[in-house]
Parts: C-alpha cells; structure tokens; sequence
C-alpha cells in the first residue's frame, strides 16, 4: 500500500541520518534470541568483536589493552573512545551491582525441564484486542461505537488505518457523517499505542509528541513543515527556513527520531511453542526483587585489545586503519545499544512491578490500571522508548509468566474511588456468568447488579461492551434447555 511504501522509503532515509540511533531503537524492541541470533552475526562478521570465555582472563586483557592505548601519541580521538568504552564497562559494574541485574550462579539456576514445563505458550494479545479493550472503557455515544470498532478493525499491522476514512465509513451497514467518523478517528487516535490510527507517517509523529516536553512546540514545527528536509538532513535550510537555532534543530531532530513510525509492530508476535522470560520477578525479603535472566543467554562481548594495538602503531597500510576503525565504530554502537538496552529494559520492569504490587500480591483481580505514559513519566522516558521496552518481552512472575503488554490496561473507577482495571473486570463478569444458572442465565442488567454487589457499579451497556469484545454471546444464546 502506499502508506506502507512511503514509510519504508522513509525509515531508509533515517538510517541513513543517524545509524546508531536507529541500531539502538531497533536492539531495544527485538526479542532475547532475535538479539542472541543478531549478536551470534555480528561476532562472526566483524572480527574485532570477540566473546568473554573466562571473566577474570578478559578483564586483565582489557586492562591491558586500555594501557597499550594510553601509550600511544596517535589516533588520540580513538584513543578517548577506547578509553570511554572502559570507563562504560566499569559503570555497568557498578551498576549491577547496585540493582539486582545478576547473572544467575549455580545456585540460583533453576530446573530445566521444570522451566520448560512453565514456559508454555501464551496467546498473544492482538493490537485490535488492545484498542478494543481501551474502547470499551470510554464513555461515549452508543452512535459512536460502531464507528470506532469499525476504524479499529481497519488499522494494519503496523498501527496506520489502511484506508482513507472516507472508505472505512462507507463499509458501514448505517450511513454515517464525516463528521462522526472524525470524532470517532480522534477517540482512537488518542488510545495507546501512541500514533495508533495515523494516516501518514506525519500524522503518526506528531499523535506521539506530548505538550509537556520542552521540544514539543519545535518538533511540533519541524514535523508540520520540515519532514522533507528532515529525511534528506538539510538542518542548515530548516535552520534558515524556520529562523531556529541550527543547534536547536539538530537537537530537536534527534527527538524525533527516537519516536516510532510503526506504533502498532509490538503486537506483531507470532505464536511460539516455547517462551524465553527476559525478566524474573522473585519475592525476597518482604519484597519484590527484579532480575534481567534473559541476558543469560546472551553472549558477552568486547572490544579486542589486538585490534586496538594495530591502529596505535606507527605506520602501516592506511586502507587497513580505516577499516579497522569502521569495525571498531560498529562494536561500540552495538555494545552501547546492547547495555542501553538492559537499562531501559530494567528500569520498566522496576516501575510495571512497583505499580502492579497488588495483582503480585494477590493475582489478576488486583491488575491496576496502567499506561504506558504513566511508567514513561516516572522512568523519565519517551512513552515511545516504553513502547518499544516491552514489545515480544516476557515477565516471570509469582502469579505466572506474561507478556509485559499484559501489564498496560484500562479502567474506571468503582464505588469506592479506587480505579479498576479493565483485566481484573473481565475476570469477574467471566466468573458471574460461568457460576449463573445454565437454564435462567443472566441479562446484562443481572449482570451489571451482580457486579454492583462486588462494589463495581457500571450501567448495563458497558456490561454489553464487555461481554461483546470477550466474545460472549447474549443470555438467549447461553440458554440450556
């Protein structure tokens, strides 16, 4: 389609902008053995990547290699680069150390085949599931119900309506205003995920910025007006065109690239036999401890110290020196990437665990509305970088194992003022109707008084909007003679 062309002709043109950028966002939303696949490559490809067999060996040679780089006068650019990769590694020391990121010891790993057994497949949420469920909480006219499933039911894999909303009204069995169908686009464009339900890659980008950024009125600006000249880097004409800050404008553009063109790709699993957790949440001490066990599989890479030596030497074959640079340039990106990736990783699953004490405490009736705005707010990050975060990753749990978009859903609030998730409603209106009378089920008006009485006070056509998106049929169909 040519929504679908514009956008992969555009991301072609970002990478070309800023190829670390795109590495890093690209490493935070792959799954753990897509990144041990991808990481397998890049250390049969790139030959001054080499692999930690022996801890203590490896660091004494990195200590050595960073002292081969203090002695030499030349490539003193590299030379700071070399030594900014130490100093990274002694920082992720340190902060392993300080939070609970470990790798399991022999004590701590757990039976195989009793892993094997838990780590069954789970169905995966759809990205239409997704919306519906958020659609089924917001309170709007009956009139606009339709509309909305309708648009919903029209958005692609990778989170664009397909089709102009002109067409999407006129598939509809009712006639409809454009009117009406434009508020109806509005109500989903503002469901998660963020950009859901654009029609261009403009429109995506700019349903993702949010007022209360300090770049929000710039980039606002520059995705407006400037997108061109974004993808083909003329900063210096944007810089003259808008009267902004050349610095500005770099800056600003460097936001943007961190948004998602494809909002709706972290619901794009495909259904696997087994599940590999990246995160294991372990009650200890009266408390919820959290653990990356998904880099266990990973391997352990670093920056040969042979290589380092041969761009440190005098003389020798220019052509080679680049090349060994170009190498070592890509390592870094990668290992950069790769330990960004763990940090963002940990600090999302801190905050879903904090915020989800409850449902860890006493199980799927206690899931607290969550968005994703709310963990993006509290970690200090894009919603979108929490997008990504989350996307093909799974959660150990006391309560089981779930996928880390089971953790954003929904709500109202009940009688007593405290918000419910829309997760833990569904669990009770299933138990109501799986515990009625087979012969004499309940209407949805039974249902929502039987509901009220658990203190969940909710009008009979929300109880209609649940039960329809759980696939539920009326209390006729359910009838048993």
């Amino acid at each position: 389609m040519k929504i679908e062309t514009s956008l992969s002709t555009r991301l072609s043109q970002q990478m070309k902008l800023a190829p670390q950028v795109i590495q890093s966002i690209e490493i935070l939303q792959l799954p753990i053995m897509a990144l041990v696949e991808q990481v397998q490559q890049e250390l049969s490809d790139n030959p001054v990547l080499e692999e930690v067999v022996d801890e203590r060996k490896d660091n004494q040679d990195s200590t050595q290699g960073d002292e081969s780089d203090n002695s030499s006068d030349n490539d003193e650019a590299y030379e700071k680069e070399f030594e900014r990769l130490g100093e990274m590694a002694d920082e992720w020391r340190e902060y392993f150390a300080q939070t609970n990121i470990r790798r399991s010891n022999a004590a701590e790993e757990r039976d195989q085949k009793q892993d094997a057994l838990e780590n069954t497949a789970m169905k995966s949420i759809s990205l239409q599931d997704y919306l519906l469920g958020q659609l089924s909480m917001v309170e709007i006219d009956d009139s606009l119900i339709e509309i909305c499933e309708n648009i919903i039911y029209n958005i692609n894999d990778s989170g664009y309506l397909s089709y102009s909303l002109e067409e999407a009204a006129k598939t509809l069995e009712k006639p409809v205003s454009i009117d009406d169908a434009k508020e109806a686009l509005k109500i989903v464009q503002n469901m998660e995920p963020p950009g859901v339900g654009a029609r261009n890659l403009k429109e995506c980008l700019l349903l993702q910025l949010d007022q209360r950024d300090a770049n929000y009125s710039t980039a606002k600006e520059l995705i407006s007006n400037y997108l061109e000249d974004v993808e083909t880097k003329k900063y210096k004409l944007i810089a003259k065109k808008s009267g902004l800050n050349l610095e500005t404008v770099k800056q600003v553009i460097e936001f943007i690239k961190t948004l998602n063109p494809k909002p709706g790709s972290i619901f794009n699993n495909e259904q696997i036999p087994y599940i590999t957790p990246e995160v294991r949440v372990d009650y200890v001490d009266e408390k919820y401890e959290v653990t990356l066990v998904g880099n266990n599989n990973l391997p352990r890479i670093y920056i040969s110290s042979f290589y380092k030596d041969e761009l440190t030497k005098k003389g020798g074959d220019l052509n080679t020196k680049n090349y060994i640079r170009k190498k070592i340039e890509s390592a870094r990106w990668l290992i950069d990437a790769i330990e960004q990736r763990k940090s963002t990783l940990y600090k999302v699953a801190v905050k879903i665990v904090e915020l989800q004490k409850k449902f860890l405490d006493e199980g799927i009736l206690k899931l607290q509305t969550l968005k994703m705005q709310d963990v993006a707010d509290a970690v200090g990050i894009h919603v979108s970088t929490v997008s990504r975060a989350i996307a093909h990753k799974y959660m150990q749990t006391p309560q089981g194992i779930f996928d880390m978009k089971f953790f954003f859903t929904g709500g109202f609030m009940n009688d007593n003022g405290v918000m419910e998730s829309w997760e833990a409603m569904r669990q009770k209106l299933a138990k109501i109707i799986n515990d009625e009378n087979k012969a004499k089920p309940l209407s949805d008006e039974e249902v929502a008084a039987e509901l009220g009485k658990m203190g969940v006070e909710i009008a009979r056509r929300t109880v209609t909007k649940y039960r329809r998106s759980m696939k539920i049929p009326s209390s006729r169909k359910r009838r048993e003679c």
